[in-house]
């Protein structure tokens, strides 16, 4: 009796790639990232598999040409209206832990002034954090389910939010499995390189050292227009506190600039974190030093993404701030 061998499955041979030892393992290239996403977004991999090539990236960390193909790969998928544009794509999927979540007032307050803004999300994936879809509602910052309603809200607002289980449910699901891998995986930092509806200037914020240049190398590669920095938190929010990189690339050209932090010394971080907080300071209710300082050079962060020299957008950003309407 002949025993038949059986075939190799087909994505077998990129966590081959990722985990063939110290000295056989390699980065992808740019193909190979692009047709490996493509075959997990078209579920045409195991479970194992997923979970495996998963853990890989995330221990080799992933470089920018992986970056740009699974970001090819996720925009060759996309299904956004024709001739929907903003000016400004906004990722918020890290959540805030030690301040409140100041950069959505900044939203607000630029979309108020005509910046046209998409934010998107995955939702809250880790205990003990403040995440953007949280405080939507309080915030009347719009919430959409398809790309319709994004299209209505930019429309009536300047400003929209749409969750990433609405656009991409299979990177959503990758993400979900942070609490079974124990560990968040590469479609963390993916995630804010989608840039689905091809924005003016993509914002990026990533925390860990290193990674900046590398998202804007992805981008480059990319032809995108993009900023990055390592936002307060994970979030695309200035700490004033603290001196600001900003890794920036247009044109094919990457530029850089630092800014000086905003206060002469550090804040105290509040004890606890009250969402209505935001609200009372939006509303000129109440005063925040740290929160009004952190609003202040988030915009003007947003300002500069889109050509505004520094200072001119930091006088921008307090004239837009001062005459923002409190009741919406």
């Amino acid at each position: 009796m002949t025993t038949v061998t059986p075939e190799e499955h087909p994505f077998a041979q990129f966590v081959r790639i990722l985990g063939k030892g110290k000295r056989g393992a390699r980065s992808l290239t740019r193909e190979e990232a692009r047709e490996a996403m493509g075959m997990l977004l078209d579920g045409k991999a195991e479970e194992i598999q997923l979970g495996a090539f998963l853990m890989l990236l995330r221990h080799k960390e992933e470089s920018a040409e992986e970056l740009a193909g699974f970001t090819e790969a996720v925009r060759a998928r996309l299904q956004t209206p024709a001739g929907l544009a903003v000016d400004l794509d906004w990722p918020s999927y890290a959540g805030k832990k030690r301040h409140l979540p100041w950069y959505l007032l900044a939203v607000k307050c630029l979309a108020q002034n005509g910046v046209r803004i998409l934010m998107h999300g995955g939702g809250a994936h880790t205990a003990g954090r403040l995440y953007s879809e949280q405080l939507l509602g309080l915030l009347e910052i719009p919430l959409c389910h398809d790309w319709s309603e994004v299209e209505q809200a930019l429309q009536a607002r300047n400003l929209a939010f749409i969750p990433l289980g609405a656009w991409m449910p299979h990177l959503q699901r990758m993400i979900e499995l942070r609490n079974t891998l124990g560990l968040r995986s590469p479609i963390h930092s993916l995630a804010r390189m989608l840039n689905p509806l091809g924005a003016r200037c993509s914002l990026q914020s990533i925390f860990h050292p290193g990674y900046q240049a590398i998202h804007r190398e992805g981008s480059r590669l990319l032809g995108d227009t993009a900023v990055v920095i390592k936002g307060d938190g994970g979030e695309i929010e200035i700490n004033p506190d603290a001196i600001s990189h900003l890794y920036g690339t247009a044109g094919g050209e990457s530029w850089d600039e630092e800014w000086p932090a905003m206060a002469p010394q550090r804040h105290v971080k509040p004890e606890r974190l009250d969402p209505a907080q935001l609200q009372a300071f939006w509303r000129g209710e109440s005063e925040d030093a740290y929160g009004r300082l952190a609003v202040l050079g988030t915009m003007a962060l947003a300002l500069r993404a889109l050509g505004t020299p520094r200072e001119e957008a930091l006088a921008q950003a307090q004239r837009y701030w001062e005459a923002r309407d409190r009741s919406k």
